[in-house]
């Protein structure tokens, strides 16, 4: 099993950053993909950006791309979601997820609110 503690979130002004840290225990070593989503009130829960476990090829959902970094420690076992320049419109939980390659099992975080007022 893999157990994934989120912490970070909080309230922003427009404009304004927050980093997002997701500390991985158990067993990672079947893990290939480290990745964020984010659900707001009344919408389906939206990929926002992920990196290999093993690697470093990062891919976001285009409403983010270039304000928004993952990134990861791998000797923590912790990877990150820098947000820049925040707008209203990331208001969202956010939550972070393990996909183990071959089993296709998902892990996730508890999610962690991030509000942003204009």
């Amino acid at each position: 099993q893999v157990q994934l503690v989120e912490s970070g979130g909080g309230s922003v002004r427009t404009g304004e950053s927050l980093t997002l840290s997701c500390g991985a225990s158990g067993q990672t070593w079947n893990v290939m993909l480290m990745r964020w989503f984010r659900q707001s009130p009344g919408r389906e829960r939206e990929f926002v950006a992920q990196i290999p476990y093993r690697g470093s090829e990062t891919r976001y959902v285009d409403s983010v791309k270039g304000r928004f970094t993952i990134y990861k420690d791998s000797a923590k076992k912790t990877f990150y979601l820098q947000m820049n320049n925040l707008q209203p419109e990331d208001t969202a939980i956010y939550y972070c997820n393990m996909l183990e390659r071959q089993t296709t099992i998902e892990w996730w975080g508890q999610g962690t609110q991030v509000n942003v007022s204009a």
